[in-house]
């Protein structure tokens, strides 16, 4: 699966079958579940899901707890908007970065 059709199950009610718990709340985010997408973020113990919930309270606007999290993923705390962020987490996530 690549970005693009990633972005298209967007239409669907449920993630794709077999979606990386990453992936998955990504995915949930971009439908408005916040909540959702922290769980599904929280089943991913690596640093691809302390990535997204990285994301996922920098959206939330707690970015004492995002840096946490991107320390945790090894990634630097991010300074593009959100919609920017998402995209470049879900394409490295897609390419198996």
């Amino acid at each position: 699966m690549d970005l693009a059709q990633l972005k298209t199950t967007l239409a669907q009610e449920k993630p794709p079958h077999g979606l990386a718990a990453a992936l998955a709340a990504l995915w949930w985010d971009a439908k408005g579940d916040w909540t959702r997408a922290h769980e599904w973020a929280q089943r991913q113990e690596d640093a691809a899901g302390a990535w997204v919930h990285a994301y996922l309270h920098r959206k939330e606007g707690d970015l004492e707890n995002a840096r946490y999290w991107y320390r945790r993923a090894g990634k630097a705390e991010a300074t593009t908007s959100l919609a920017r962020e998402w995209e470049a987490i879900a394409k490295a996530l897609v390419a198996g970065e």
